[in-house]
């Protein structure tokens, strides 16, 4: 299993989960943050603005569906500028449902 963290733009934040929900990987959790690239912020004029909003979807994945899902992500966040967002994949070593006590997905 594997956890894909991704940070995005919030305006592209609902067409990410749907094209996801479409392809199978509903279940996800949303979280709105602020933060900054190695840009280090933006300015527009004179004002320069430190850390900039951002939501970040968390899912778990089997392996096997890491690299659909990086690429829908990836293919739906695309603009080409600066602060399109991060993704990153990280080992789960074990997921437990609290109802059940089930272990995995």
């Amino acid at each position: 299993m594997k956890i894909i963290r991704a940070i995005l733009r919030p305006e592209i934040t609902d067409e990410v989960t749907e094209k996801l929900a479409e392809a199978g990987f509903s279940s996800l959790t949303k979280i709105n943050v602020f933060g900054r690239g190695k840009q280090k912020g933006i300015t527009v004029g004179t004002t320069h603005y430190d850390e900039l909003s951002k939501t970040m979807i968390i899912l778990v994945v089997e392996d096997q569906s890491v690299e659909e899902v990086v690429k829908l992500i990836k293919c739906k966040a695309y603009t080409g500028n600066y602060g399109d967002g991060k993704i990153f994949v990280t080992p789960v070593d074990n997921a437990i449902t609290i109802r059940t006590g089930a272990a995995g997905l």
